[in-house]
């Protein structure tokens, strides 16, 4: 009984043992194959990255063919000739030896002609080195120029979204710090991976004529660097991601602290030496990841490079040792030292633009990513409405913002009638600035729908869509070009058209400002240049009232707050010849001053993104609702 009991606890810890065991072998098998899976993603991945060495490619040689074909030329010229000219300088050493022992007049002239077959091929060399710098110089040039007009071509035709979108801007400001460097210098090592490899591919035929054992130990010498170098390049770029908000931060910074527009207020309030504290410690931060990580990279570097020098002299000494027993002439054994140190400076060199490609990859990834950003597609192609007398309707359009969960309009619903003026009042926040946003198609509704003539804006071709449209934004750009231009970018097509520009000026009431200009129409605006004058706000607003009138086509004008920095008198001169001029047009007017907004024919009273009330100035007013309120606070302010 004992004995049975005892067996059959024995027979249970030794199955317990061995499950225990099998569970431990278990995990470890899951453990090496979970690891050696994820080892083999990380370099499928980091294979994938040279991807865009054919890209960088592409791009140099989009920006100057005769250029890339030399340059591929001069790489393929100085990645030959290094060995020719150290297989000439074994040929003098050996008839420099003979000639000594001979005394023979064309012995010593073979020496000559050795010697000057080298200085050829020594000067071929180096024309071919400076020529690869030549080509490079103009190349980065144009590559960099070419690189930031494909960023800015890319920015042209992103959407509002895209714009207020932080993670989109941050692979902007990767895309623009690194993209237009890094293509070249990919392009660069991958023409030096090309020339080292026929270098070294020279150097080790003349190699295996003393021993294969050194070819071998010229390799496996400059390997391990290799890996150093591109798990810190590695290391470097995931930085350099990690940080892009941190970088445009202090960018940001940098430019409230410089820029004219903010100097104002820094002063004021003080803000210069908080700014400035909070840009070091940015700084600080950074440079302390930097400098671990360059501190590491030097001390690995230091210590690899001591292999690459105890393979030299282990070579060295071989080599010696078989000139000393007389197998190797003396040209030969100075033949293969230089080659040795060569090839394995060539061999070091070709690794490290491999490394180098990586990381240049890497980064230039960043540019590709931008570029390869989804956009909006406007599939709309309609330039015309099927019912052209039925102006402009809003139909349940709601909308919210990306990534922001609350509706910025819901349900929001009105009728505008050609000729007829609509005002739309509302708080801060009420929707106001959002509704015109979707009136342009910055932004599409989330439901319901916009209708002009009568059809879906969605189904308009957006070019036809924008130019009815004159818009003037309640934070208007202040261009710092001429006078002209700034009334001009109302109309690209008319730029550059005086003419126009002093009719719209006029409609716009900015004429007797110009006028008094030095230069008038072509004086140049802001303070950014030489020469430049700033105006009033008021005179501002009256240039971007203008801009908005070069829309001869526009009719839908939508002016949001355009008065705010005008006096009473100039903003009812404004309103008065506003109404005149636009007999025809449909206008919608942002304001938050009651004493313009009775002009409309009917007006729309937003809160939080609802209608609230709608009717015309007496009917809100008889209603007593919202708008009478606040029509009554402001009239008491004058009272």
């Amino acid at each position: 009984m004992v004995d049975g009991s005892g067996t059959a606890l024995e027979e249970n810890y030794l199955s317990n043992r061995a499950d225990i065991s099998g569970n431990r072998y278990s995990r470890r098998m899951n453990h090496r194959r979970h690891f050696l899976r994820r080892r083999w993603q990380e370099f499928r991945r980091s294979l994938s990255t040279y991807q865009y060495c054919v890209k960088a490619i592409e791009l140099v040689w989009q920006c100057d063919r005769t250029l890339t074909i030399a340059f591929a030329i001069l790489t393929l010229i100085s990645g030959l000739l290094p060995a020719a000219i150290a297989y000439v300088g074994k040929l003098i050493v050996d008839s420099v030896v003979l000639a000594a022992q001979t005394g023979a007049t064309s012995d010593r002239w073979l020496v000559m002609q050795y010697l000057a077959l080298e200085a050829v091929i020594t000067a071929l060399f180096t024309a071919s080195r400076q020529g690869l710098m030549l080509c490079q110089s103009i190349l980065r040039m144009l590559l960099g120029q070419e690189v930031n007009v494909m960023i800015m071509e890319k920015a042209l035709t992103l959407n509002m979204a895209h714009f207020e979108n932080p993670d989109i801007y941050d692979k902007m400001v990767r895309a623009r710090r690194e993209a237009s460097s890094r293509p070249l210098s990919l392009v660069g090592r991958s023409f030096g991976l090309v020339q080292d490899g026929l270098s070294l591919i020279t150097f080790g035929g003349l190699l295996l004529g003393f021993s294969g054992g050194v070819v071998i130990l010229l390799l496996v010498a400059a390997f391990p660097a290799f890996v150093a170098e591109t798990r810190f390049a590695d290391q470097a770029f995931r930085l350099f991601q990690w940080r892009a908000p941190e970088t445009r931060e202090q960018n940001y910074v940098e430019w409230l602290i410089s820029n004219e527009s903010s100097a104002m207020e820094v002063k004021l309030y003080q803000l210069g030496d908080t700014l400035l504290d909070r840009y070091k410690a940015t700084f600080q931060r950074l440079f302390q990841e930097d400098k671990t990580l360059t501190i590491r990279r030097s001390l690995w570097r230091y210590l690899l490079g001591l292999l690459s020098t105890l393979a030299f002299y282990l070579a060295y000494v071989w080599i010696a040792l078989e000139a000393i027993a007389g197998r190797i002439s003396l040209g030969e054994l100075t033949m293969y030292l230089i080659v040795f140190r060569q090839g394995q400076t060539t061999f070091s060199n070709l690794l490290t633009n491999i490394s180098g490609m990586y990381e240049d990859s890497l980064y230039l990834s960043n540019l590709y990513e931008f570029l390869e950003e989804p956009i909006f597609d406007s599939a709309g192609s309609a330039t015309r409405g099927t019912l052209p007398s039925d102006g402009l309707r809003f139909e349940n359009v709601s909308f919210a913002y990306p990534g922001n969960p609350k509706q910025a309009l819901q349900d929001v619903s009105f009728h505008l009638k050609p000729g007829k003026k609509l005002a739309i009042v509302g708080e801060n926040g009420s929707g106001k600035t959002t509704l015109i946003k979707l009136l342009t198609r910055l932004y599409s509704p989330d439901s319901g729908r916009i209708l002009l003539d009568g059809r879906d804006l969605e189904e308009w071709d957006l070019l036809t869509l924008q130019r009815r449209i004159g818009v003037i934004f309640q934070n208007f750009v202040r261009y710092q070009f001429t006078v002209g231009e700034n009334i001009g970018a109302g109309d690209v097509t008319a730029l550059q058209d005086e003419d126009r520009w002093q009719i719209a000026a006029e409609k716009g009431m900015a004429h007797p400002a110009i006028a008094e200009l030095t230069d008038g129409y072509w004086t140049r605006l802001g303070r950014w240049f030489k020469g430049g004058r700033e105006l009033s706000g008021g005179q501002w607003q009256k240039i971007a009232l203008s801009r908005a009138f070069m829309r001869i086509g526009a009719d839908i004008l939508v002016l949001d707050e355009p008065t705010s920095a005008m006096d009473a008198e100039a903003e009812a001169q404004i309103f008065d010849r506003f109404r005149a001029l636009t007999q025809n047009q449909m206008a919608i007017l942002i304001s938050h001053r009651f004493s313009t907004v009775r002009m409309a024919d009917h007006i729309l009273v937003l809160e939080k993104g609802t209608v609230l009330e709608t009717g015309t100035h007496e009917e809100l007013l008889k209603a007593k609702g919202r708008y009478a309120h606040l029509f009554s606070l402001q009239a008491e302010g004058y009272q």
